[in-house]
């Protein structure tokens, strides 16, 4: 009996969920230059033909990878800027970004691609069409510690600088996790807080 077309779709949308958790590992393991569409389709359990069908080259496909980082960004970056007490937003956007870490969907290999992207510029051009996406979040922040500071949630000092040492230490964590597998556990969310609350328990 033939599938029906929700069928189809439901088929084709798993289909690519497995090639894009494939592509962030087969990426995250050999970087961008080195990897190759055979190497994804294997990891997927796919054909190669398969992978093509969703995607025409490994430059593609990566793209695709891009552009949902970057919407991620800008979607974390409005999240910091809602409403609600400052602390309570960070520590939603801090828990989110721990648990992603720690599941099973890629998401410290996820991270540690998108870094290789910024820093190599590979593809060439990546770093610039995630720019827009990384700076938005960043102000987002900043902003966010700045209200903090003045209720009083936050410590004083330099917001731009108090958002570089907390994304540099949530980079760290991300890179931690990598290098040592689940044998590395993430911290709680609340130490993680303390940068921002000079100390204290949040």
């Amino acid at each position: 009996m033939p599938r029906t077309p929700a069928q189809n779709d439901v088929l084709r949308a798993a289909t690519q969920e497995a090639i894009e958790t494939a592509a962030v590992r087969v990426f995250a393991r050999h970087g961008f230059a080195a990897a190759s569409m055979r190497q994804i389709a294997a990891e997927a359990g796919l054909s190669i033909g398969s992978i093509y069908r969703h995607h025409a080259s490994k430059e593609q496909l990566f793209e695709h990878l891009l552009a949902q980082a970057s919407t991620g960004l800008v979607a974390a970056a409005e999240r910091l800027a809602g409403e609600g007490p400052p602390l309570a937003l960070v520590r939603d956007f801090t828990t989110t970004f721990l648990d992603d870490l720690a599941g099973e969907h890629g998401g410290r290999e996820f991270f540690l691609v998108i870094n290789q992207a910024v820093l190599t510029d590979t593809p060439p051009g990546a770093a610039r069409r995630l720019a827009r996406a990384q700076r938005s979040l960043w102000s987002a922040f900043a902003q966010l510690v700045r209200r903090g500071q003045g209720s009083g949630e936050f410590a004083s000092g330099d917001a731009e600088q108090t958002t570089a040492h907390y994304c540099a230490m949530l980079s760290g964590i991300a890179t931690m996790r990598q290098v040592m597998g689940d044998g590395a556990d993430a911290p709680d969310v609340d130490i993680v807080l303390r940068l921002l609350t000079g100390g204290q328990h949040p």
